[in-house]
């Protein structure tokens, strides 16, 4: 390929080869593209095996739009996150559940023993406070905070205004605060 061609020419020609029969064109995007909707998924779902069937399902899609695809209207990332968002949310009203249960603490006995159960008492806080928040709310800080995207490309994938977006992540970060904010000391964020 070559060189200055964007990541999402990229996709795109990815897409293109995959819809005329290069397997192996669906196997590098694949390699590319499932660790991301993976990670979103399972942040939002706080399950594992939900967040897999997420991605196998929003993959399975991308793979049946490959032939009509066009490039120019939307970049396939933003095309992804908005499929595995709807997918999540789907799962979450399915299952009717919204509190979020704990994922579940791996022991690790290498050296560093403390800061690396310190992350994962930190990653656990963080993934049970974002369970707590409204589903919504729960999207668009996941996308901007942690996906890294622009409030542009969250208000394309949720369908909503930049100001709602805005709105969004700013209750979303209140109400994490007020979750996390007794857990300071024990998490060790308290200065000294």
């Amino acid at each position: 390929m070559a060189l200055g061609i964007s990541q999402n020419q990229r996709d795109a020609e990815l897409l293109a080869r995959f819809s005329k029969g290069d397997r192996a064109a669906a196997l590098a995007l694949t390699s590319r593209l499932a660790p991301v909707v993976f990670a979103q998924a399972f942040r939002m779902l706080g399950d594992r095996a939900e967040a897999e069937d997420v991605t196998q399902e929003s993959l399975l899609r991308l793979w049946k739009a490959a032939p009509g695809w066009d490039a120019t209207r939307a970049k396939i990332t933003t095309w992804l996150y908005r499929v595995t968002s709807n997918l999540c949310i789907d799962c979450l009203r399915k299952s009717n559940r919204n509190s979020g249960d704990e994922v579940p603490e791996v022991a690790d006995e290498t050296p560093g023993i403390d800061l690396k159960l310190q992350a994962t008492a930190r990653a656990q806080a963080l993934q049970h406070a974002l369970q707590t928040l409204p589903d919504r709310q729960r999207q668009a800080m996941i996308l901007r905070h942690i996906e890294d995207l622009s409030n542009p490309e969250i208000s394309d994938i949720m369908e909503i205004s930049v100001e709602a977006v805005e709105s969004l992540v700013s209750r979303g970060k209140r109400a994490l605060a007020s979750t996390l904010v007794p857990q300071k000391k024990a998490l060790g964020l308290e200065d000294d």
